[in-house]
């Protein structure tokens, strides 16, 4: 395997991140509009990684 291409991030959309916290997406919006949360544009279309999304949630379990 030459040119092997390394494990692509998922990406999810914003209704699916707010599915997996229990709010809704304005809450979703709220939390990239306040920086907390990365967001990636894909054309015209947010999207959140599933590595950060990760990373959000652990940084939040000690509150």
């Amino acid at each position: 395997m030459a040119n092997a291409l390394p494990a692509l991030p998922q990406f999810l959309t914003l209704q699916k991140v707010a599915d997996i916290l229990a709010v809704s997406d304005k809450t979703v919006r709220r939390l990239i509009d306040r920086g907390d949360l990365p967001r990636h544009k894909v054309g015209r279309q947010v999207r959140i990684s599933e590595r950060d999304l990760r990373d959000f949630i652990a940084l939040r379990r000690g509150f």
